[in-house]
């Protein structure tokens, strides 16, 4: 197995001791140039396990320094040569695929299964990149006598992603094999929180033989975030993370004219229906609601119960309650983040909502960490705080209703547009509720319905800004910029309108 500079070796959730998280710029590692770096905490263990630099705008621009002497070659390089260090990433990847699952479960809390499959899709985004060598062809038509047409999609130049904590290595993986393949320079800027599934990607790539300066990794706050935005030489920036965030570097990005594409918050529905399997649906939304203790875009937000739906609502919350924190369930990334999902929970209880399953008292045996249980609140109100804003934990906030159009209208009004599923047995119920949902990635009896690749991944509304989606062929063309030739080289007998 390989062996990395930093090796990690921890096999279970024993709290242990880690390095400090550098910048990775150039193909070596560097401390930031003012020494400044915080602590990287342990969430299930609520203590240091190492520290990461925090960056300012003199470190971002030595990465894009790097970035830009490594353009030309690597830009020059045919794409089927790109795309064989995607091969060797894949590669390296599967093998240590244990490592770099347990690391990410020490940084982000993840249980060990969630951060495994986390990772194992963060391959899959590496294999789809892998294969566009042979799916980027932009078209090529003879459209006159002797006059062709064709499409060819260049590199932008130096590129940027600002990725958040809930998926440290997934999420770079969005964007990294499409960027890089393209033929861009890529600068990373992961989140402070989880500043070591990054790292390991560093040295995954170099090890698979990406040239130094082709992905640079700039660790930090607010200073180095608005650098990346601001900065004229960087062509292109996606993100991922809050809406208020994502607006707001959408709207600033663009005044330097560069593409941005910027994934914001969600709130997604779920809408149960009389006829919905009970079995099929009660573990799904469990599924949906808990999975990486709800911190993930995709999770489960508002349940709209239609009509008589009690023996199902009743399954979901005995389902929940047998979740055993720490075991099926993972920690909340910080305190502040768990004291913000228990005021949700409070508010609503205050409001006259009924507490179903009550999470708030969730303890592990040994863990000084940030716990917070699965939550069912039930008669809530489209009013209430609970089920208009992004509470990013454990939280279910259930609606009852009368009629799917009801349910309808009130998944309608939400100003995000992430995902939605509708629960049935019915082809025609389904059909009817994927017509009026207002969102982005929608799904029949799965809560979760993230597209696989090479389908691409982004929602509507307040959940996304900018053109495209972030994976698939969608995150290549957003990468990219089309050039379009048109060619003659013989003089034709006949008129045409190019002649």
């Amino acid at each position: 197995m390989t062996r990395w500079k930093f090796p990690f070796d921890a096999r279970d959730y024993e709290f242990t001791p880690y390095v400090q998280a550098q910048n990775w710029i150039g193909g070596e590692w560097r401390p930031a140039r003012s020494g400044a770096a915080e602590d990287v905490i342990n969430p299930r263990h609520g203590k240091a396990m190492g520290k990461v630099v925090f960056s300012g705008a003199a470190d971002v621009e030595d990465a894009f320094a790097a970035a830009t002497a490594a353009l030309p070659a690597w830009k020059a390089m045919p794409i089927r040569e790109r795309a064989q260090v995607l091969y060797r990433v894949k590669a390296l990847m599967e093998a240590n695929l244990d490592e770099l699952s347990w690391l990410l479960s020490h940084e982000n809390g993840k249980t060990i299964a969630q951060a495994r499959g986390s990772v194992l899709k963060g391959i899959e985004c590496v294999e789809m990149g892998a294969s566009l060598q042979n799916m980027a062809d932009g078209g090529q038509l003879d459209v006159s006598r002797g006059v062709n047409c064709r499409v060819i999609h260049e590199p932008l130049g130096v590129v940027a992603g600002i990725v958040p904590f809930n998926f440290p290595t997934m999420v770079p993986l969005w964007m990294l094999p499409q960027a890089l393949v393209a033929g861009n320079t890529f600068i990373l800027k992961p989140s402070e929180k989880v500043p070591y599934g990054a790292m390991r990607l560093a040295e995954i790539f170099q090890e698979a033989g990406l040239p130094d300066g082709v992905l640079n990794i700039v660790h930090g706050g607010k200073d180095a975030v608005e650098t990346i935005i601001d900065h004229e030489g960087i062509k292109a920036v996606a993100f991922v993370g809050s809406t208020p965030v994502a607006k707001m570097l959408y709207a600033r990005g663009a005044q330097t004219g560069k593409k941005v594409l910027g994934l914001g918050g969600a709130k997604n529905h779920l809408v149960v229906v009389p006829d919905a399997s009970p079995q099929v649906t009660s573990d799904n939304i469990v599924a949906s609601y808990t999975g990486c203790a709800g911190q993930r875009c995709m999770a489960a937000s508002v349940l709209l119960a239609v009509g008589e739906v009690d023996h199902i609502v009743e399954q979901v919350a005995q389902r929940s309650r047998e979740l055993v924190p720490g075991k099926d369930i993972g920690a909340i990334i910080s305190q502040e983040s768990r004291e913000r999902i228990l005021r949700y929970i409070d508010e609503a209880e205050a409001a006259g909502a009924t507490i179903l399953v009550d999470g708030r008292g969730a303890t592990v045996p040994g863990s000084e960490g940030y716990w917070v249980g699965p939550t069912i609140i039930d008669g809530c109100t489209p009013e209430m705080a609970c089920v208009r804003e992004e509470i990013f934990g454990p939280v279910l906030s259930i609606i009852r209703t009368s009629t799917l159009d009801e349910a309808l209208a009130i998944e309608n009004a939400s100003p995000f547009g992430n995902a939605a599923c509708i629960y049935t047995t019915s082809g025609a119920v389904a059909e009817r509720a994927l017509s009026r949902f207002e969102a982005g990635m929608c799904g029949v009896n799965i809560g979760v319905p993230v597209p696989r690749e090479p389908f691409a991944f982004g929602g509507w509304n307040d959940s996304k800004f900018g053109h495209g989606d972030m994976t698939g062929m969608d995150g290549f063309r957003f990468w990219t910029r089309p050039r379009k030739v048109t060619v003659k080289w013989e003089l034709q007998s006949d008129q045409t309108w190019m002649s």
